[in-house]
């Protein structure tokens, strides 16, 4: 098992980035930057590419309706070579409310979408002209539209790289079913471990049934908060991890098109998820905060004795997590990570 990491900030990205250079040291593996109506990711990574040499560098995620194909393949490849082979292009559809909203574009067949930028970008990463037919994309845009001189184009420049990995942030039983199939990772947020087979056993073994043989199995990171301590005041941060859940399952979407609110009733807290929805939609965020279940918080983030944090460490590896992604909460976050790097040996 891998350690990764979501890089953190407030106001300042640099300052932050400055951190990784630690977590490098301490074992770090995988750094995810993420974008959302935010700071754009690649500008962060090629940053982040200079400042470190070894640990993989991760968009978590790019949305795959603000840029063409072709643009997500520019970036994975520039962004390949600028880190030495160390990119990590991770890709999802975002919700109505980012890309409607801040984009302006209408969320329109997000998986088909993802599979036709998927298909594209490994075409593109291995120097072959682009030409592609399908619902969401053809390439060469057709000589009836436009001007009709579009030919097929290869990347000008050498990748680093024939491939660059392709992970895909997926929550919906049809979306985690598509990447199991084609991608080569899978970021599920809010994961909680003992109820993952109940939730995704099916679409996981029904998109590994189609999976090529030429891709490497699965891979997977979730994780949280990492705290390592005795008493109740260790156990205590996990209300800070409540803002976050609250978030997602209350205000990271409209009724009736919540994604992380589906994902909390199909863990079984239904009644808790619609609760912290009207609360958190009326305004009342602090209320919202303190119904997220304890189980919840409990199962999904690393926080208690030693013994304990190592039990939820094997829970995860248990429910196919490669790479444990951890938040440090400690006055030495490299220590810390670099005290879990020696427990996975």
């Amino acid at each position: 098992m891998k350690l990764s990491t979501m890089l953190m900030y407030d106001g300042n990205p640099r300052a932050a980035a400055d951190q990784v250079t630690d977590l490098e040291r301490a074992g770090l593996d995988l750094v995810w930057v993420a974008e959302a109506y935010g700071f754009d990711s690649p500008t962060l990574m090629g940053y982040l590419a200079a400042k470190t040499e070894t640990v993989q560098i991760g968009a978590g995620i790019l949305n795959v309706f603000s840029r063409t194909p072709g643009a997500l393949l520019q970036t994975a490849a520039g962004l390949d070579n600028v880190s030495a082979g160390r990119a990590v292009l991770g890709l999802g559809a975002s919700g109505p409310q980012v890309i409607e909203g801040f984009h302006g574009l209408p969320y329109e067949r997000p998986l088909g979408r993802t599979r036709e930028v998927i298909d594209i970008v490994r075409q593109g990463m291995r120097r072959e002209p682009l030409e592609h037919s399908g619902r969401s994309f053809t390439l060469p845009l057709p000589e009836d539209q436009g001007l009709g001189l579009g030919k097929p184009l290869k990347l000008l420049t050498r990748p680093e790289r024939a491939s660059v990995p392709i992970w895909v942030a997926a929550l919906g039983e049809a979306n985690v079913a598509m990447t199991a199939e084609l991608a080569d990772g899978w970021i599920p947020h809010l994961f909680h471990p003992e109820k993952a087979a109940s939730v995704w056993g099916d679409a996981l073994a029904k998109g590994r049934a189609k999976r090529s043989p030429d891709l490497e199995p699965l891979q997977a990171t979730a994780g949280g908060m990492l705290a390592i301590g005795e008493g109740e005041e260790t156990k205590a941060l996990l209300d800070f991890a409540r803002p976050l859940y609250a978030l997602y399952v209350g205000g990271m979407g409209a009724r009736g098109k919540n994604f992380y609110n589906d994902l909390a009733c199909h863990y079984g807290y239904e009644q808790e998820a619609k609760e912290i929805q009207d609360l958190y939609l009326s305004g009342k965020k602090r209320e919202a905060e303190a119904l997220v279940p304890r189980e919840w918080l409990e199962a999904g983030n690393l926080v208690g004795p030693e013994s304990y944090v190592k039990e939820r460490i094997e829970a995860f590896r248990e429910a196919g997590i490669t790479h444990l992604q951890v938040m440090p909460a400690s006055d030495d976050p490299a220590a810390t990570v670099a005290q879990v790097k020696e427990w996975l040996g």
